[in-house]
């Protein structure tokens, strides 16, 4: 399979449209229709993925992670462009 590309700094991204989710708790479950695999995502995972719903920039899911969570700006930036460079690779979100 290829290399999927991360999302940049200011790329805008989304949900993709071959995917089902459902909060279950804090965490939430995401069904990738393509593959047919589950995926599930802790409560900073489903606060991203709530963010995702409507197209963001990188930059601004950031900062609001960096906001509403204890997290340094660097730990922060890292772990979210792992975590979406994750979910484009899966064919959950685009990139617009």
């Amino acid at each position: 399979m290829a290399q999927v590309d991360k999302p940049g700094w200011d790329d805008v991204v989304c949900t993709g449209p071959n995917q089902m989710s459902s909060p279950i708790g804090d965490d939430v479950a995401i069904l990738g229709l393509d593959r047919g695999e589950y995926y599930g995502l802790n409560p900073t995972g489903a606060r991203i993925w709530e963010l995702l719903q409507k197209p963001i920039r990188v930059r601004d899911i950031h900062a609001a992670v960096v906001e509403e969570f204890e997290v340094d700006a660097d730990t922060a930036r890292e772990d979210l462009f792992a975590l979406l460079g994750q979910l484009r690779e899966a064919g959950l979100i685009v990139v617009r």
